[in-house]
């Protein structure tokens, strides 16, 4: 079953942010874009170089009115260690956010429940809250921020232009598609 479209469910968690432990609702999501960054476990082995290229990507999140939430079943306390001892996730500026009660896990359908973690899952959340994007990987694959930095935008486009889509590797300023009976078959 498909998430495309569906509305996020209200929710409130803990998050660790510049030494800060701070509360996020659904309400905090609700008006910008979001990107909710799933990933197995804090103190771990791929994940860290995921949570520095977001880091390293967070400004240009920024730049286009989105927000980055990184979410571990973790706590708000070890996201708060891991940020001391870690030179990697000590780059990270944007909400670390807890899951321990698995509740965004469960939200989103990417819990592991046996190992009580969640997949490398990535969201992006329309101003509305609503599912525009999603990809899920293996546990052992790391994702790419610049890409999801890419299809943020593309679906920020087609929020914006619904006459218009992107194209395979579309970005800012390259020519879009308009849906139309003029164009099957001279693609």
């Amino acid at each position: 079953m498909s998430l495309i479209g569906k509305e996020i469910k209200d929710f409130t968690v803990k998050a660790y942010r510049d030494g800060e432990i701070e509360t996020v609702t659904k309400q905090d999501v609700l008006g910008k874009w979001s990107l909710f960054f799933f990933y197995p476990a804090d103190f771990t082995f791929v994940c860290p170089t995921e949570l520095e290229d977001l880091a390293d990507n967070y400004e240009e999140f920024k730049k286009v009115g989105a927000e980055v939430y990184s979410v571990s079943c973790d706590t708000e306390f070890v996201h708060k260690e891991w940020h001391e001892t870690s030179e990697r996730i000590a780059k990270v500026k944007y909400p670390m956010l807890a899951d321990p009660a698995h509740k965004l896990a469960k939200m989103f359908k990417v819990l592991i429940k046996d190992a009580g973690q969640a997949e490398r899952g990535a969201f992006i959340v329309d101003p509305e809250g609503k599912i525009q994007v999603y990809q899920v990987n293996a546990g052992g694959i790391g994702r790419n921020a610049s890409e999801l930095l890419r299809l943020l935008k593309a679906a920020q486009f087609v929020a914006e232009h619904g006459d218009q889509v992107c194209p395979a590797k579309w970005q800012p300023g390259d020519n879009t598609l308009a849906p139309s009976l003029d164009l099957v078959g001279q693609l």
